[in-house]
């Protein structure tokens, strides 16, 4: 079947190439006439591990197509996704919908045959039931339904989260736009991929409900790090020992600077305005939005302490930080942990260097005082301190004996717990990681 995606960034060139290698006709369109005319050329605006291999070779199959012409694009499709970002509002915190409206306004006119109109982006309650009005007052000709399919890909494992869902998730009452979205799915129906079709409101509700429970988790096992600090426990003791109970699981529960990336932060906030317009307060959330913002900057003060303990020993010194985006596998700098240690460091006059695998491009205007260097090494050499901020596979096994003679002074910040402290002390290291003794 053909199927249009409106919006080519992250989640809508990853769902349109997949939809693609499952077998359907999938076009992707864009009003960015640059971006479009680089996947033609088979270069990708952003960077997810075995994304180019994919989209070139569907293109090249013919199945994958790519047009600034929205009009053409959705002609002949049964299924219309709506792609687009829905970043925090500026002033409010809630989610910028514009984009969204925008399509369906744009969608409207060009409707030639049935179509269910599909909302991908992460959005608010009662967000389709706007869609729906703004169609309908659009004046198609043509039977049209508005479903809600939100999606759960992560970052840097997102083709493999597409095509191996713990779950598929369809908001709609209709019965039609249910047999439309089955057949979409279909290809997936062999890896028994549950589909939970709910109410439209309902899907629009459990994106937000999911990240923020992840997000609950890895805050809670942070506040736990500091616990352990305090009393002289291991947190990865306690992340083995609580994630073993089938009810909790191992999986968020890695100590570390806080959430970052496109989704956690802007999801959190999003529900918490939700929450409010509805007065229905979701105090747990609040309180994990509050506490994640708060330890990003405290890692910087981490930082500074093992440098000597107050601001006036740190300034001057130079401090390596390694890994700048919000996780491996990615070059997503949104509300990277990085940004806030950067900006603590520089404020106690540190000078930083940094060096991260594919983020630098990105980073370096968020991060204007820092120094991009080529390799971990050369962010290291003549550095008071390094400090491990994102656990790229390339830090996990550095050569501590270089390292530490790269050094001014061996210090090691492990800001991920990617080190065992017994291997790094014993390599001559004063070394500092995150809920260890």
């Amino acid at each position: 079947m053909k199927i249009a995606m409106v919006g080519s960034g992250y989640v809508g060139l990853v769902s349109g190439a997949c939809f693609a290698a499952f077998g359907h006709e999938d076009v992707c369109i864009d009003k960015d006439p640059a971006k479009i005319e680089a996947l033609g050329r088979g270069v990708m605006p952003i960077y997810e591990p075995g994304l180019p291999e994919l989209v070139t070779g569907n293109a090249k199959a013919g199945r994958l197509s790519f047009t600034t012409d929205l009009a053409a694009g959705i002609a002949g499709a049964q299924a219309v996704f709506i792609a687009v970002g829905t970043p925090s509002r500026r002033g409010d915190g809630h989610a910028d919908l514009s984009f969204v409206y925008a399509v369906a306004e744009e969608i409207g006119p060009h409707l030639t045959e049935p179509a269910v109109i599909v909302t991908k982006s992460t959005v608010p309650v009662g967000t389709g039931d706007e869609v729906e009005r703004i169609l309908g007052e659009a004046g198609p000709k043509v039977r049209f339904a508005v479903a809600s399919n939100p999606e759960f890909l992560r970052e840097g494992a997102a083709i493999g989260d597409f095509k191996r869902p713990d779950r598929i998730v369809i908001g709609t009452d209709d019965e039609w736009a249910r047999s439309v979205m089955r057949e979409v799915y279909r290809p997936l129906f062999l890896n028994q991929a549950p589909i939970l079709f709910t109410s439209r409101r309902s899907a629009e509700l459990i994106k937000y409900a999911a990240n923020a429970f992840l997000a609950t988790k890895i805050t809670f096992i942070n506040e736990m790090a500091d616990l352990c600090e305090k009393v002289g426990a291991d947190v990865q003791d306690i992340s083995r020992g609580i994630g073993l109970d089938n009810r909790i699981g191992s999986k968020f529960l890695h100590a570390g600077p806080g959430y970052g990336g496109s989704c956690f932060p802007k999801d959190t906030l999003a529900l918490l305005k939700t929450a409010e317009d509805f007065e229905s307060p979701v105090r747990i959330v609040e309180a994990v939005a509050k506490v994640n913002d708060s330890r990003k900057r405290a890692m910087g003060r981490k930082v500074i302490e093992a440098l000597g303990g107050a601001n006036d020993s740190a300034r001057g010194k130079r401090v390596a930080l390694l890994g700048l985006t919000f996780k491996p596998n990615t070059d997503d700098m949104r509300d990277a942990p990085s940004i806030a240690v950067a900006q603590a460091l520089t404020d106690a006059g540190v000078n930083v260097s940094a060096y991260d695998p594919e983020g630098m491009d990105v980073a370096a205007p968020l991060m204007p005082e820092v120094e991009m260097k080529p390799n971990a090494y050369a962010a290291i050499e003549g550095a008071d301190a390094v400090v491990i901020v994102t656990e790229w596979d390339a830090f996990r096994a550095l050569d501590l004996g270089r390292v530490k003679q790269l050094l001014k002074t061996p210090v090691m910040v492990d800001l991920r717990n990617i080190y065992a402290p017994a291997e790094v002390r014993a390599a001559g290291f004063s070394y500092v990681s995150i809920g260890r003794p």
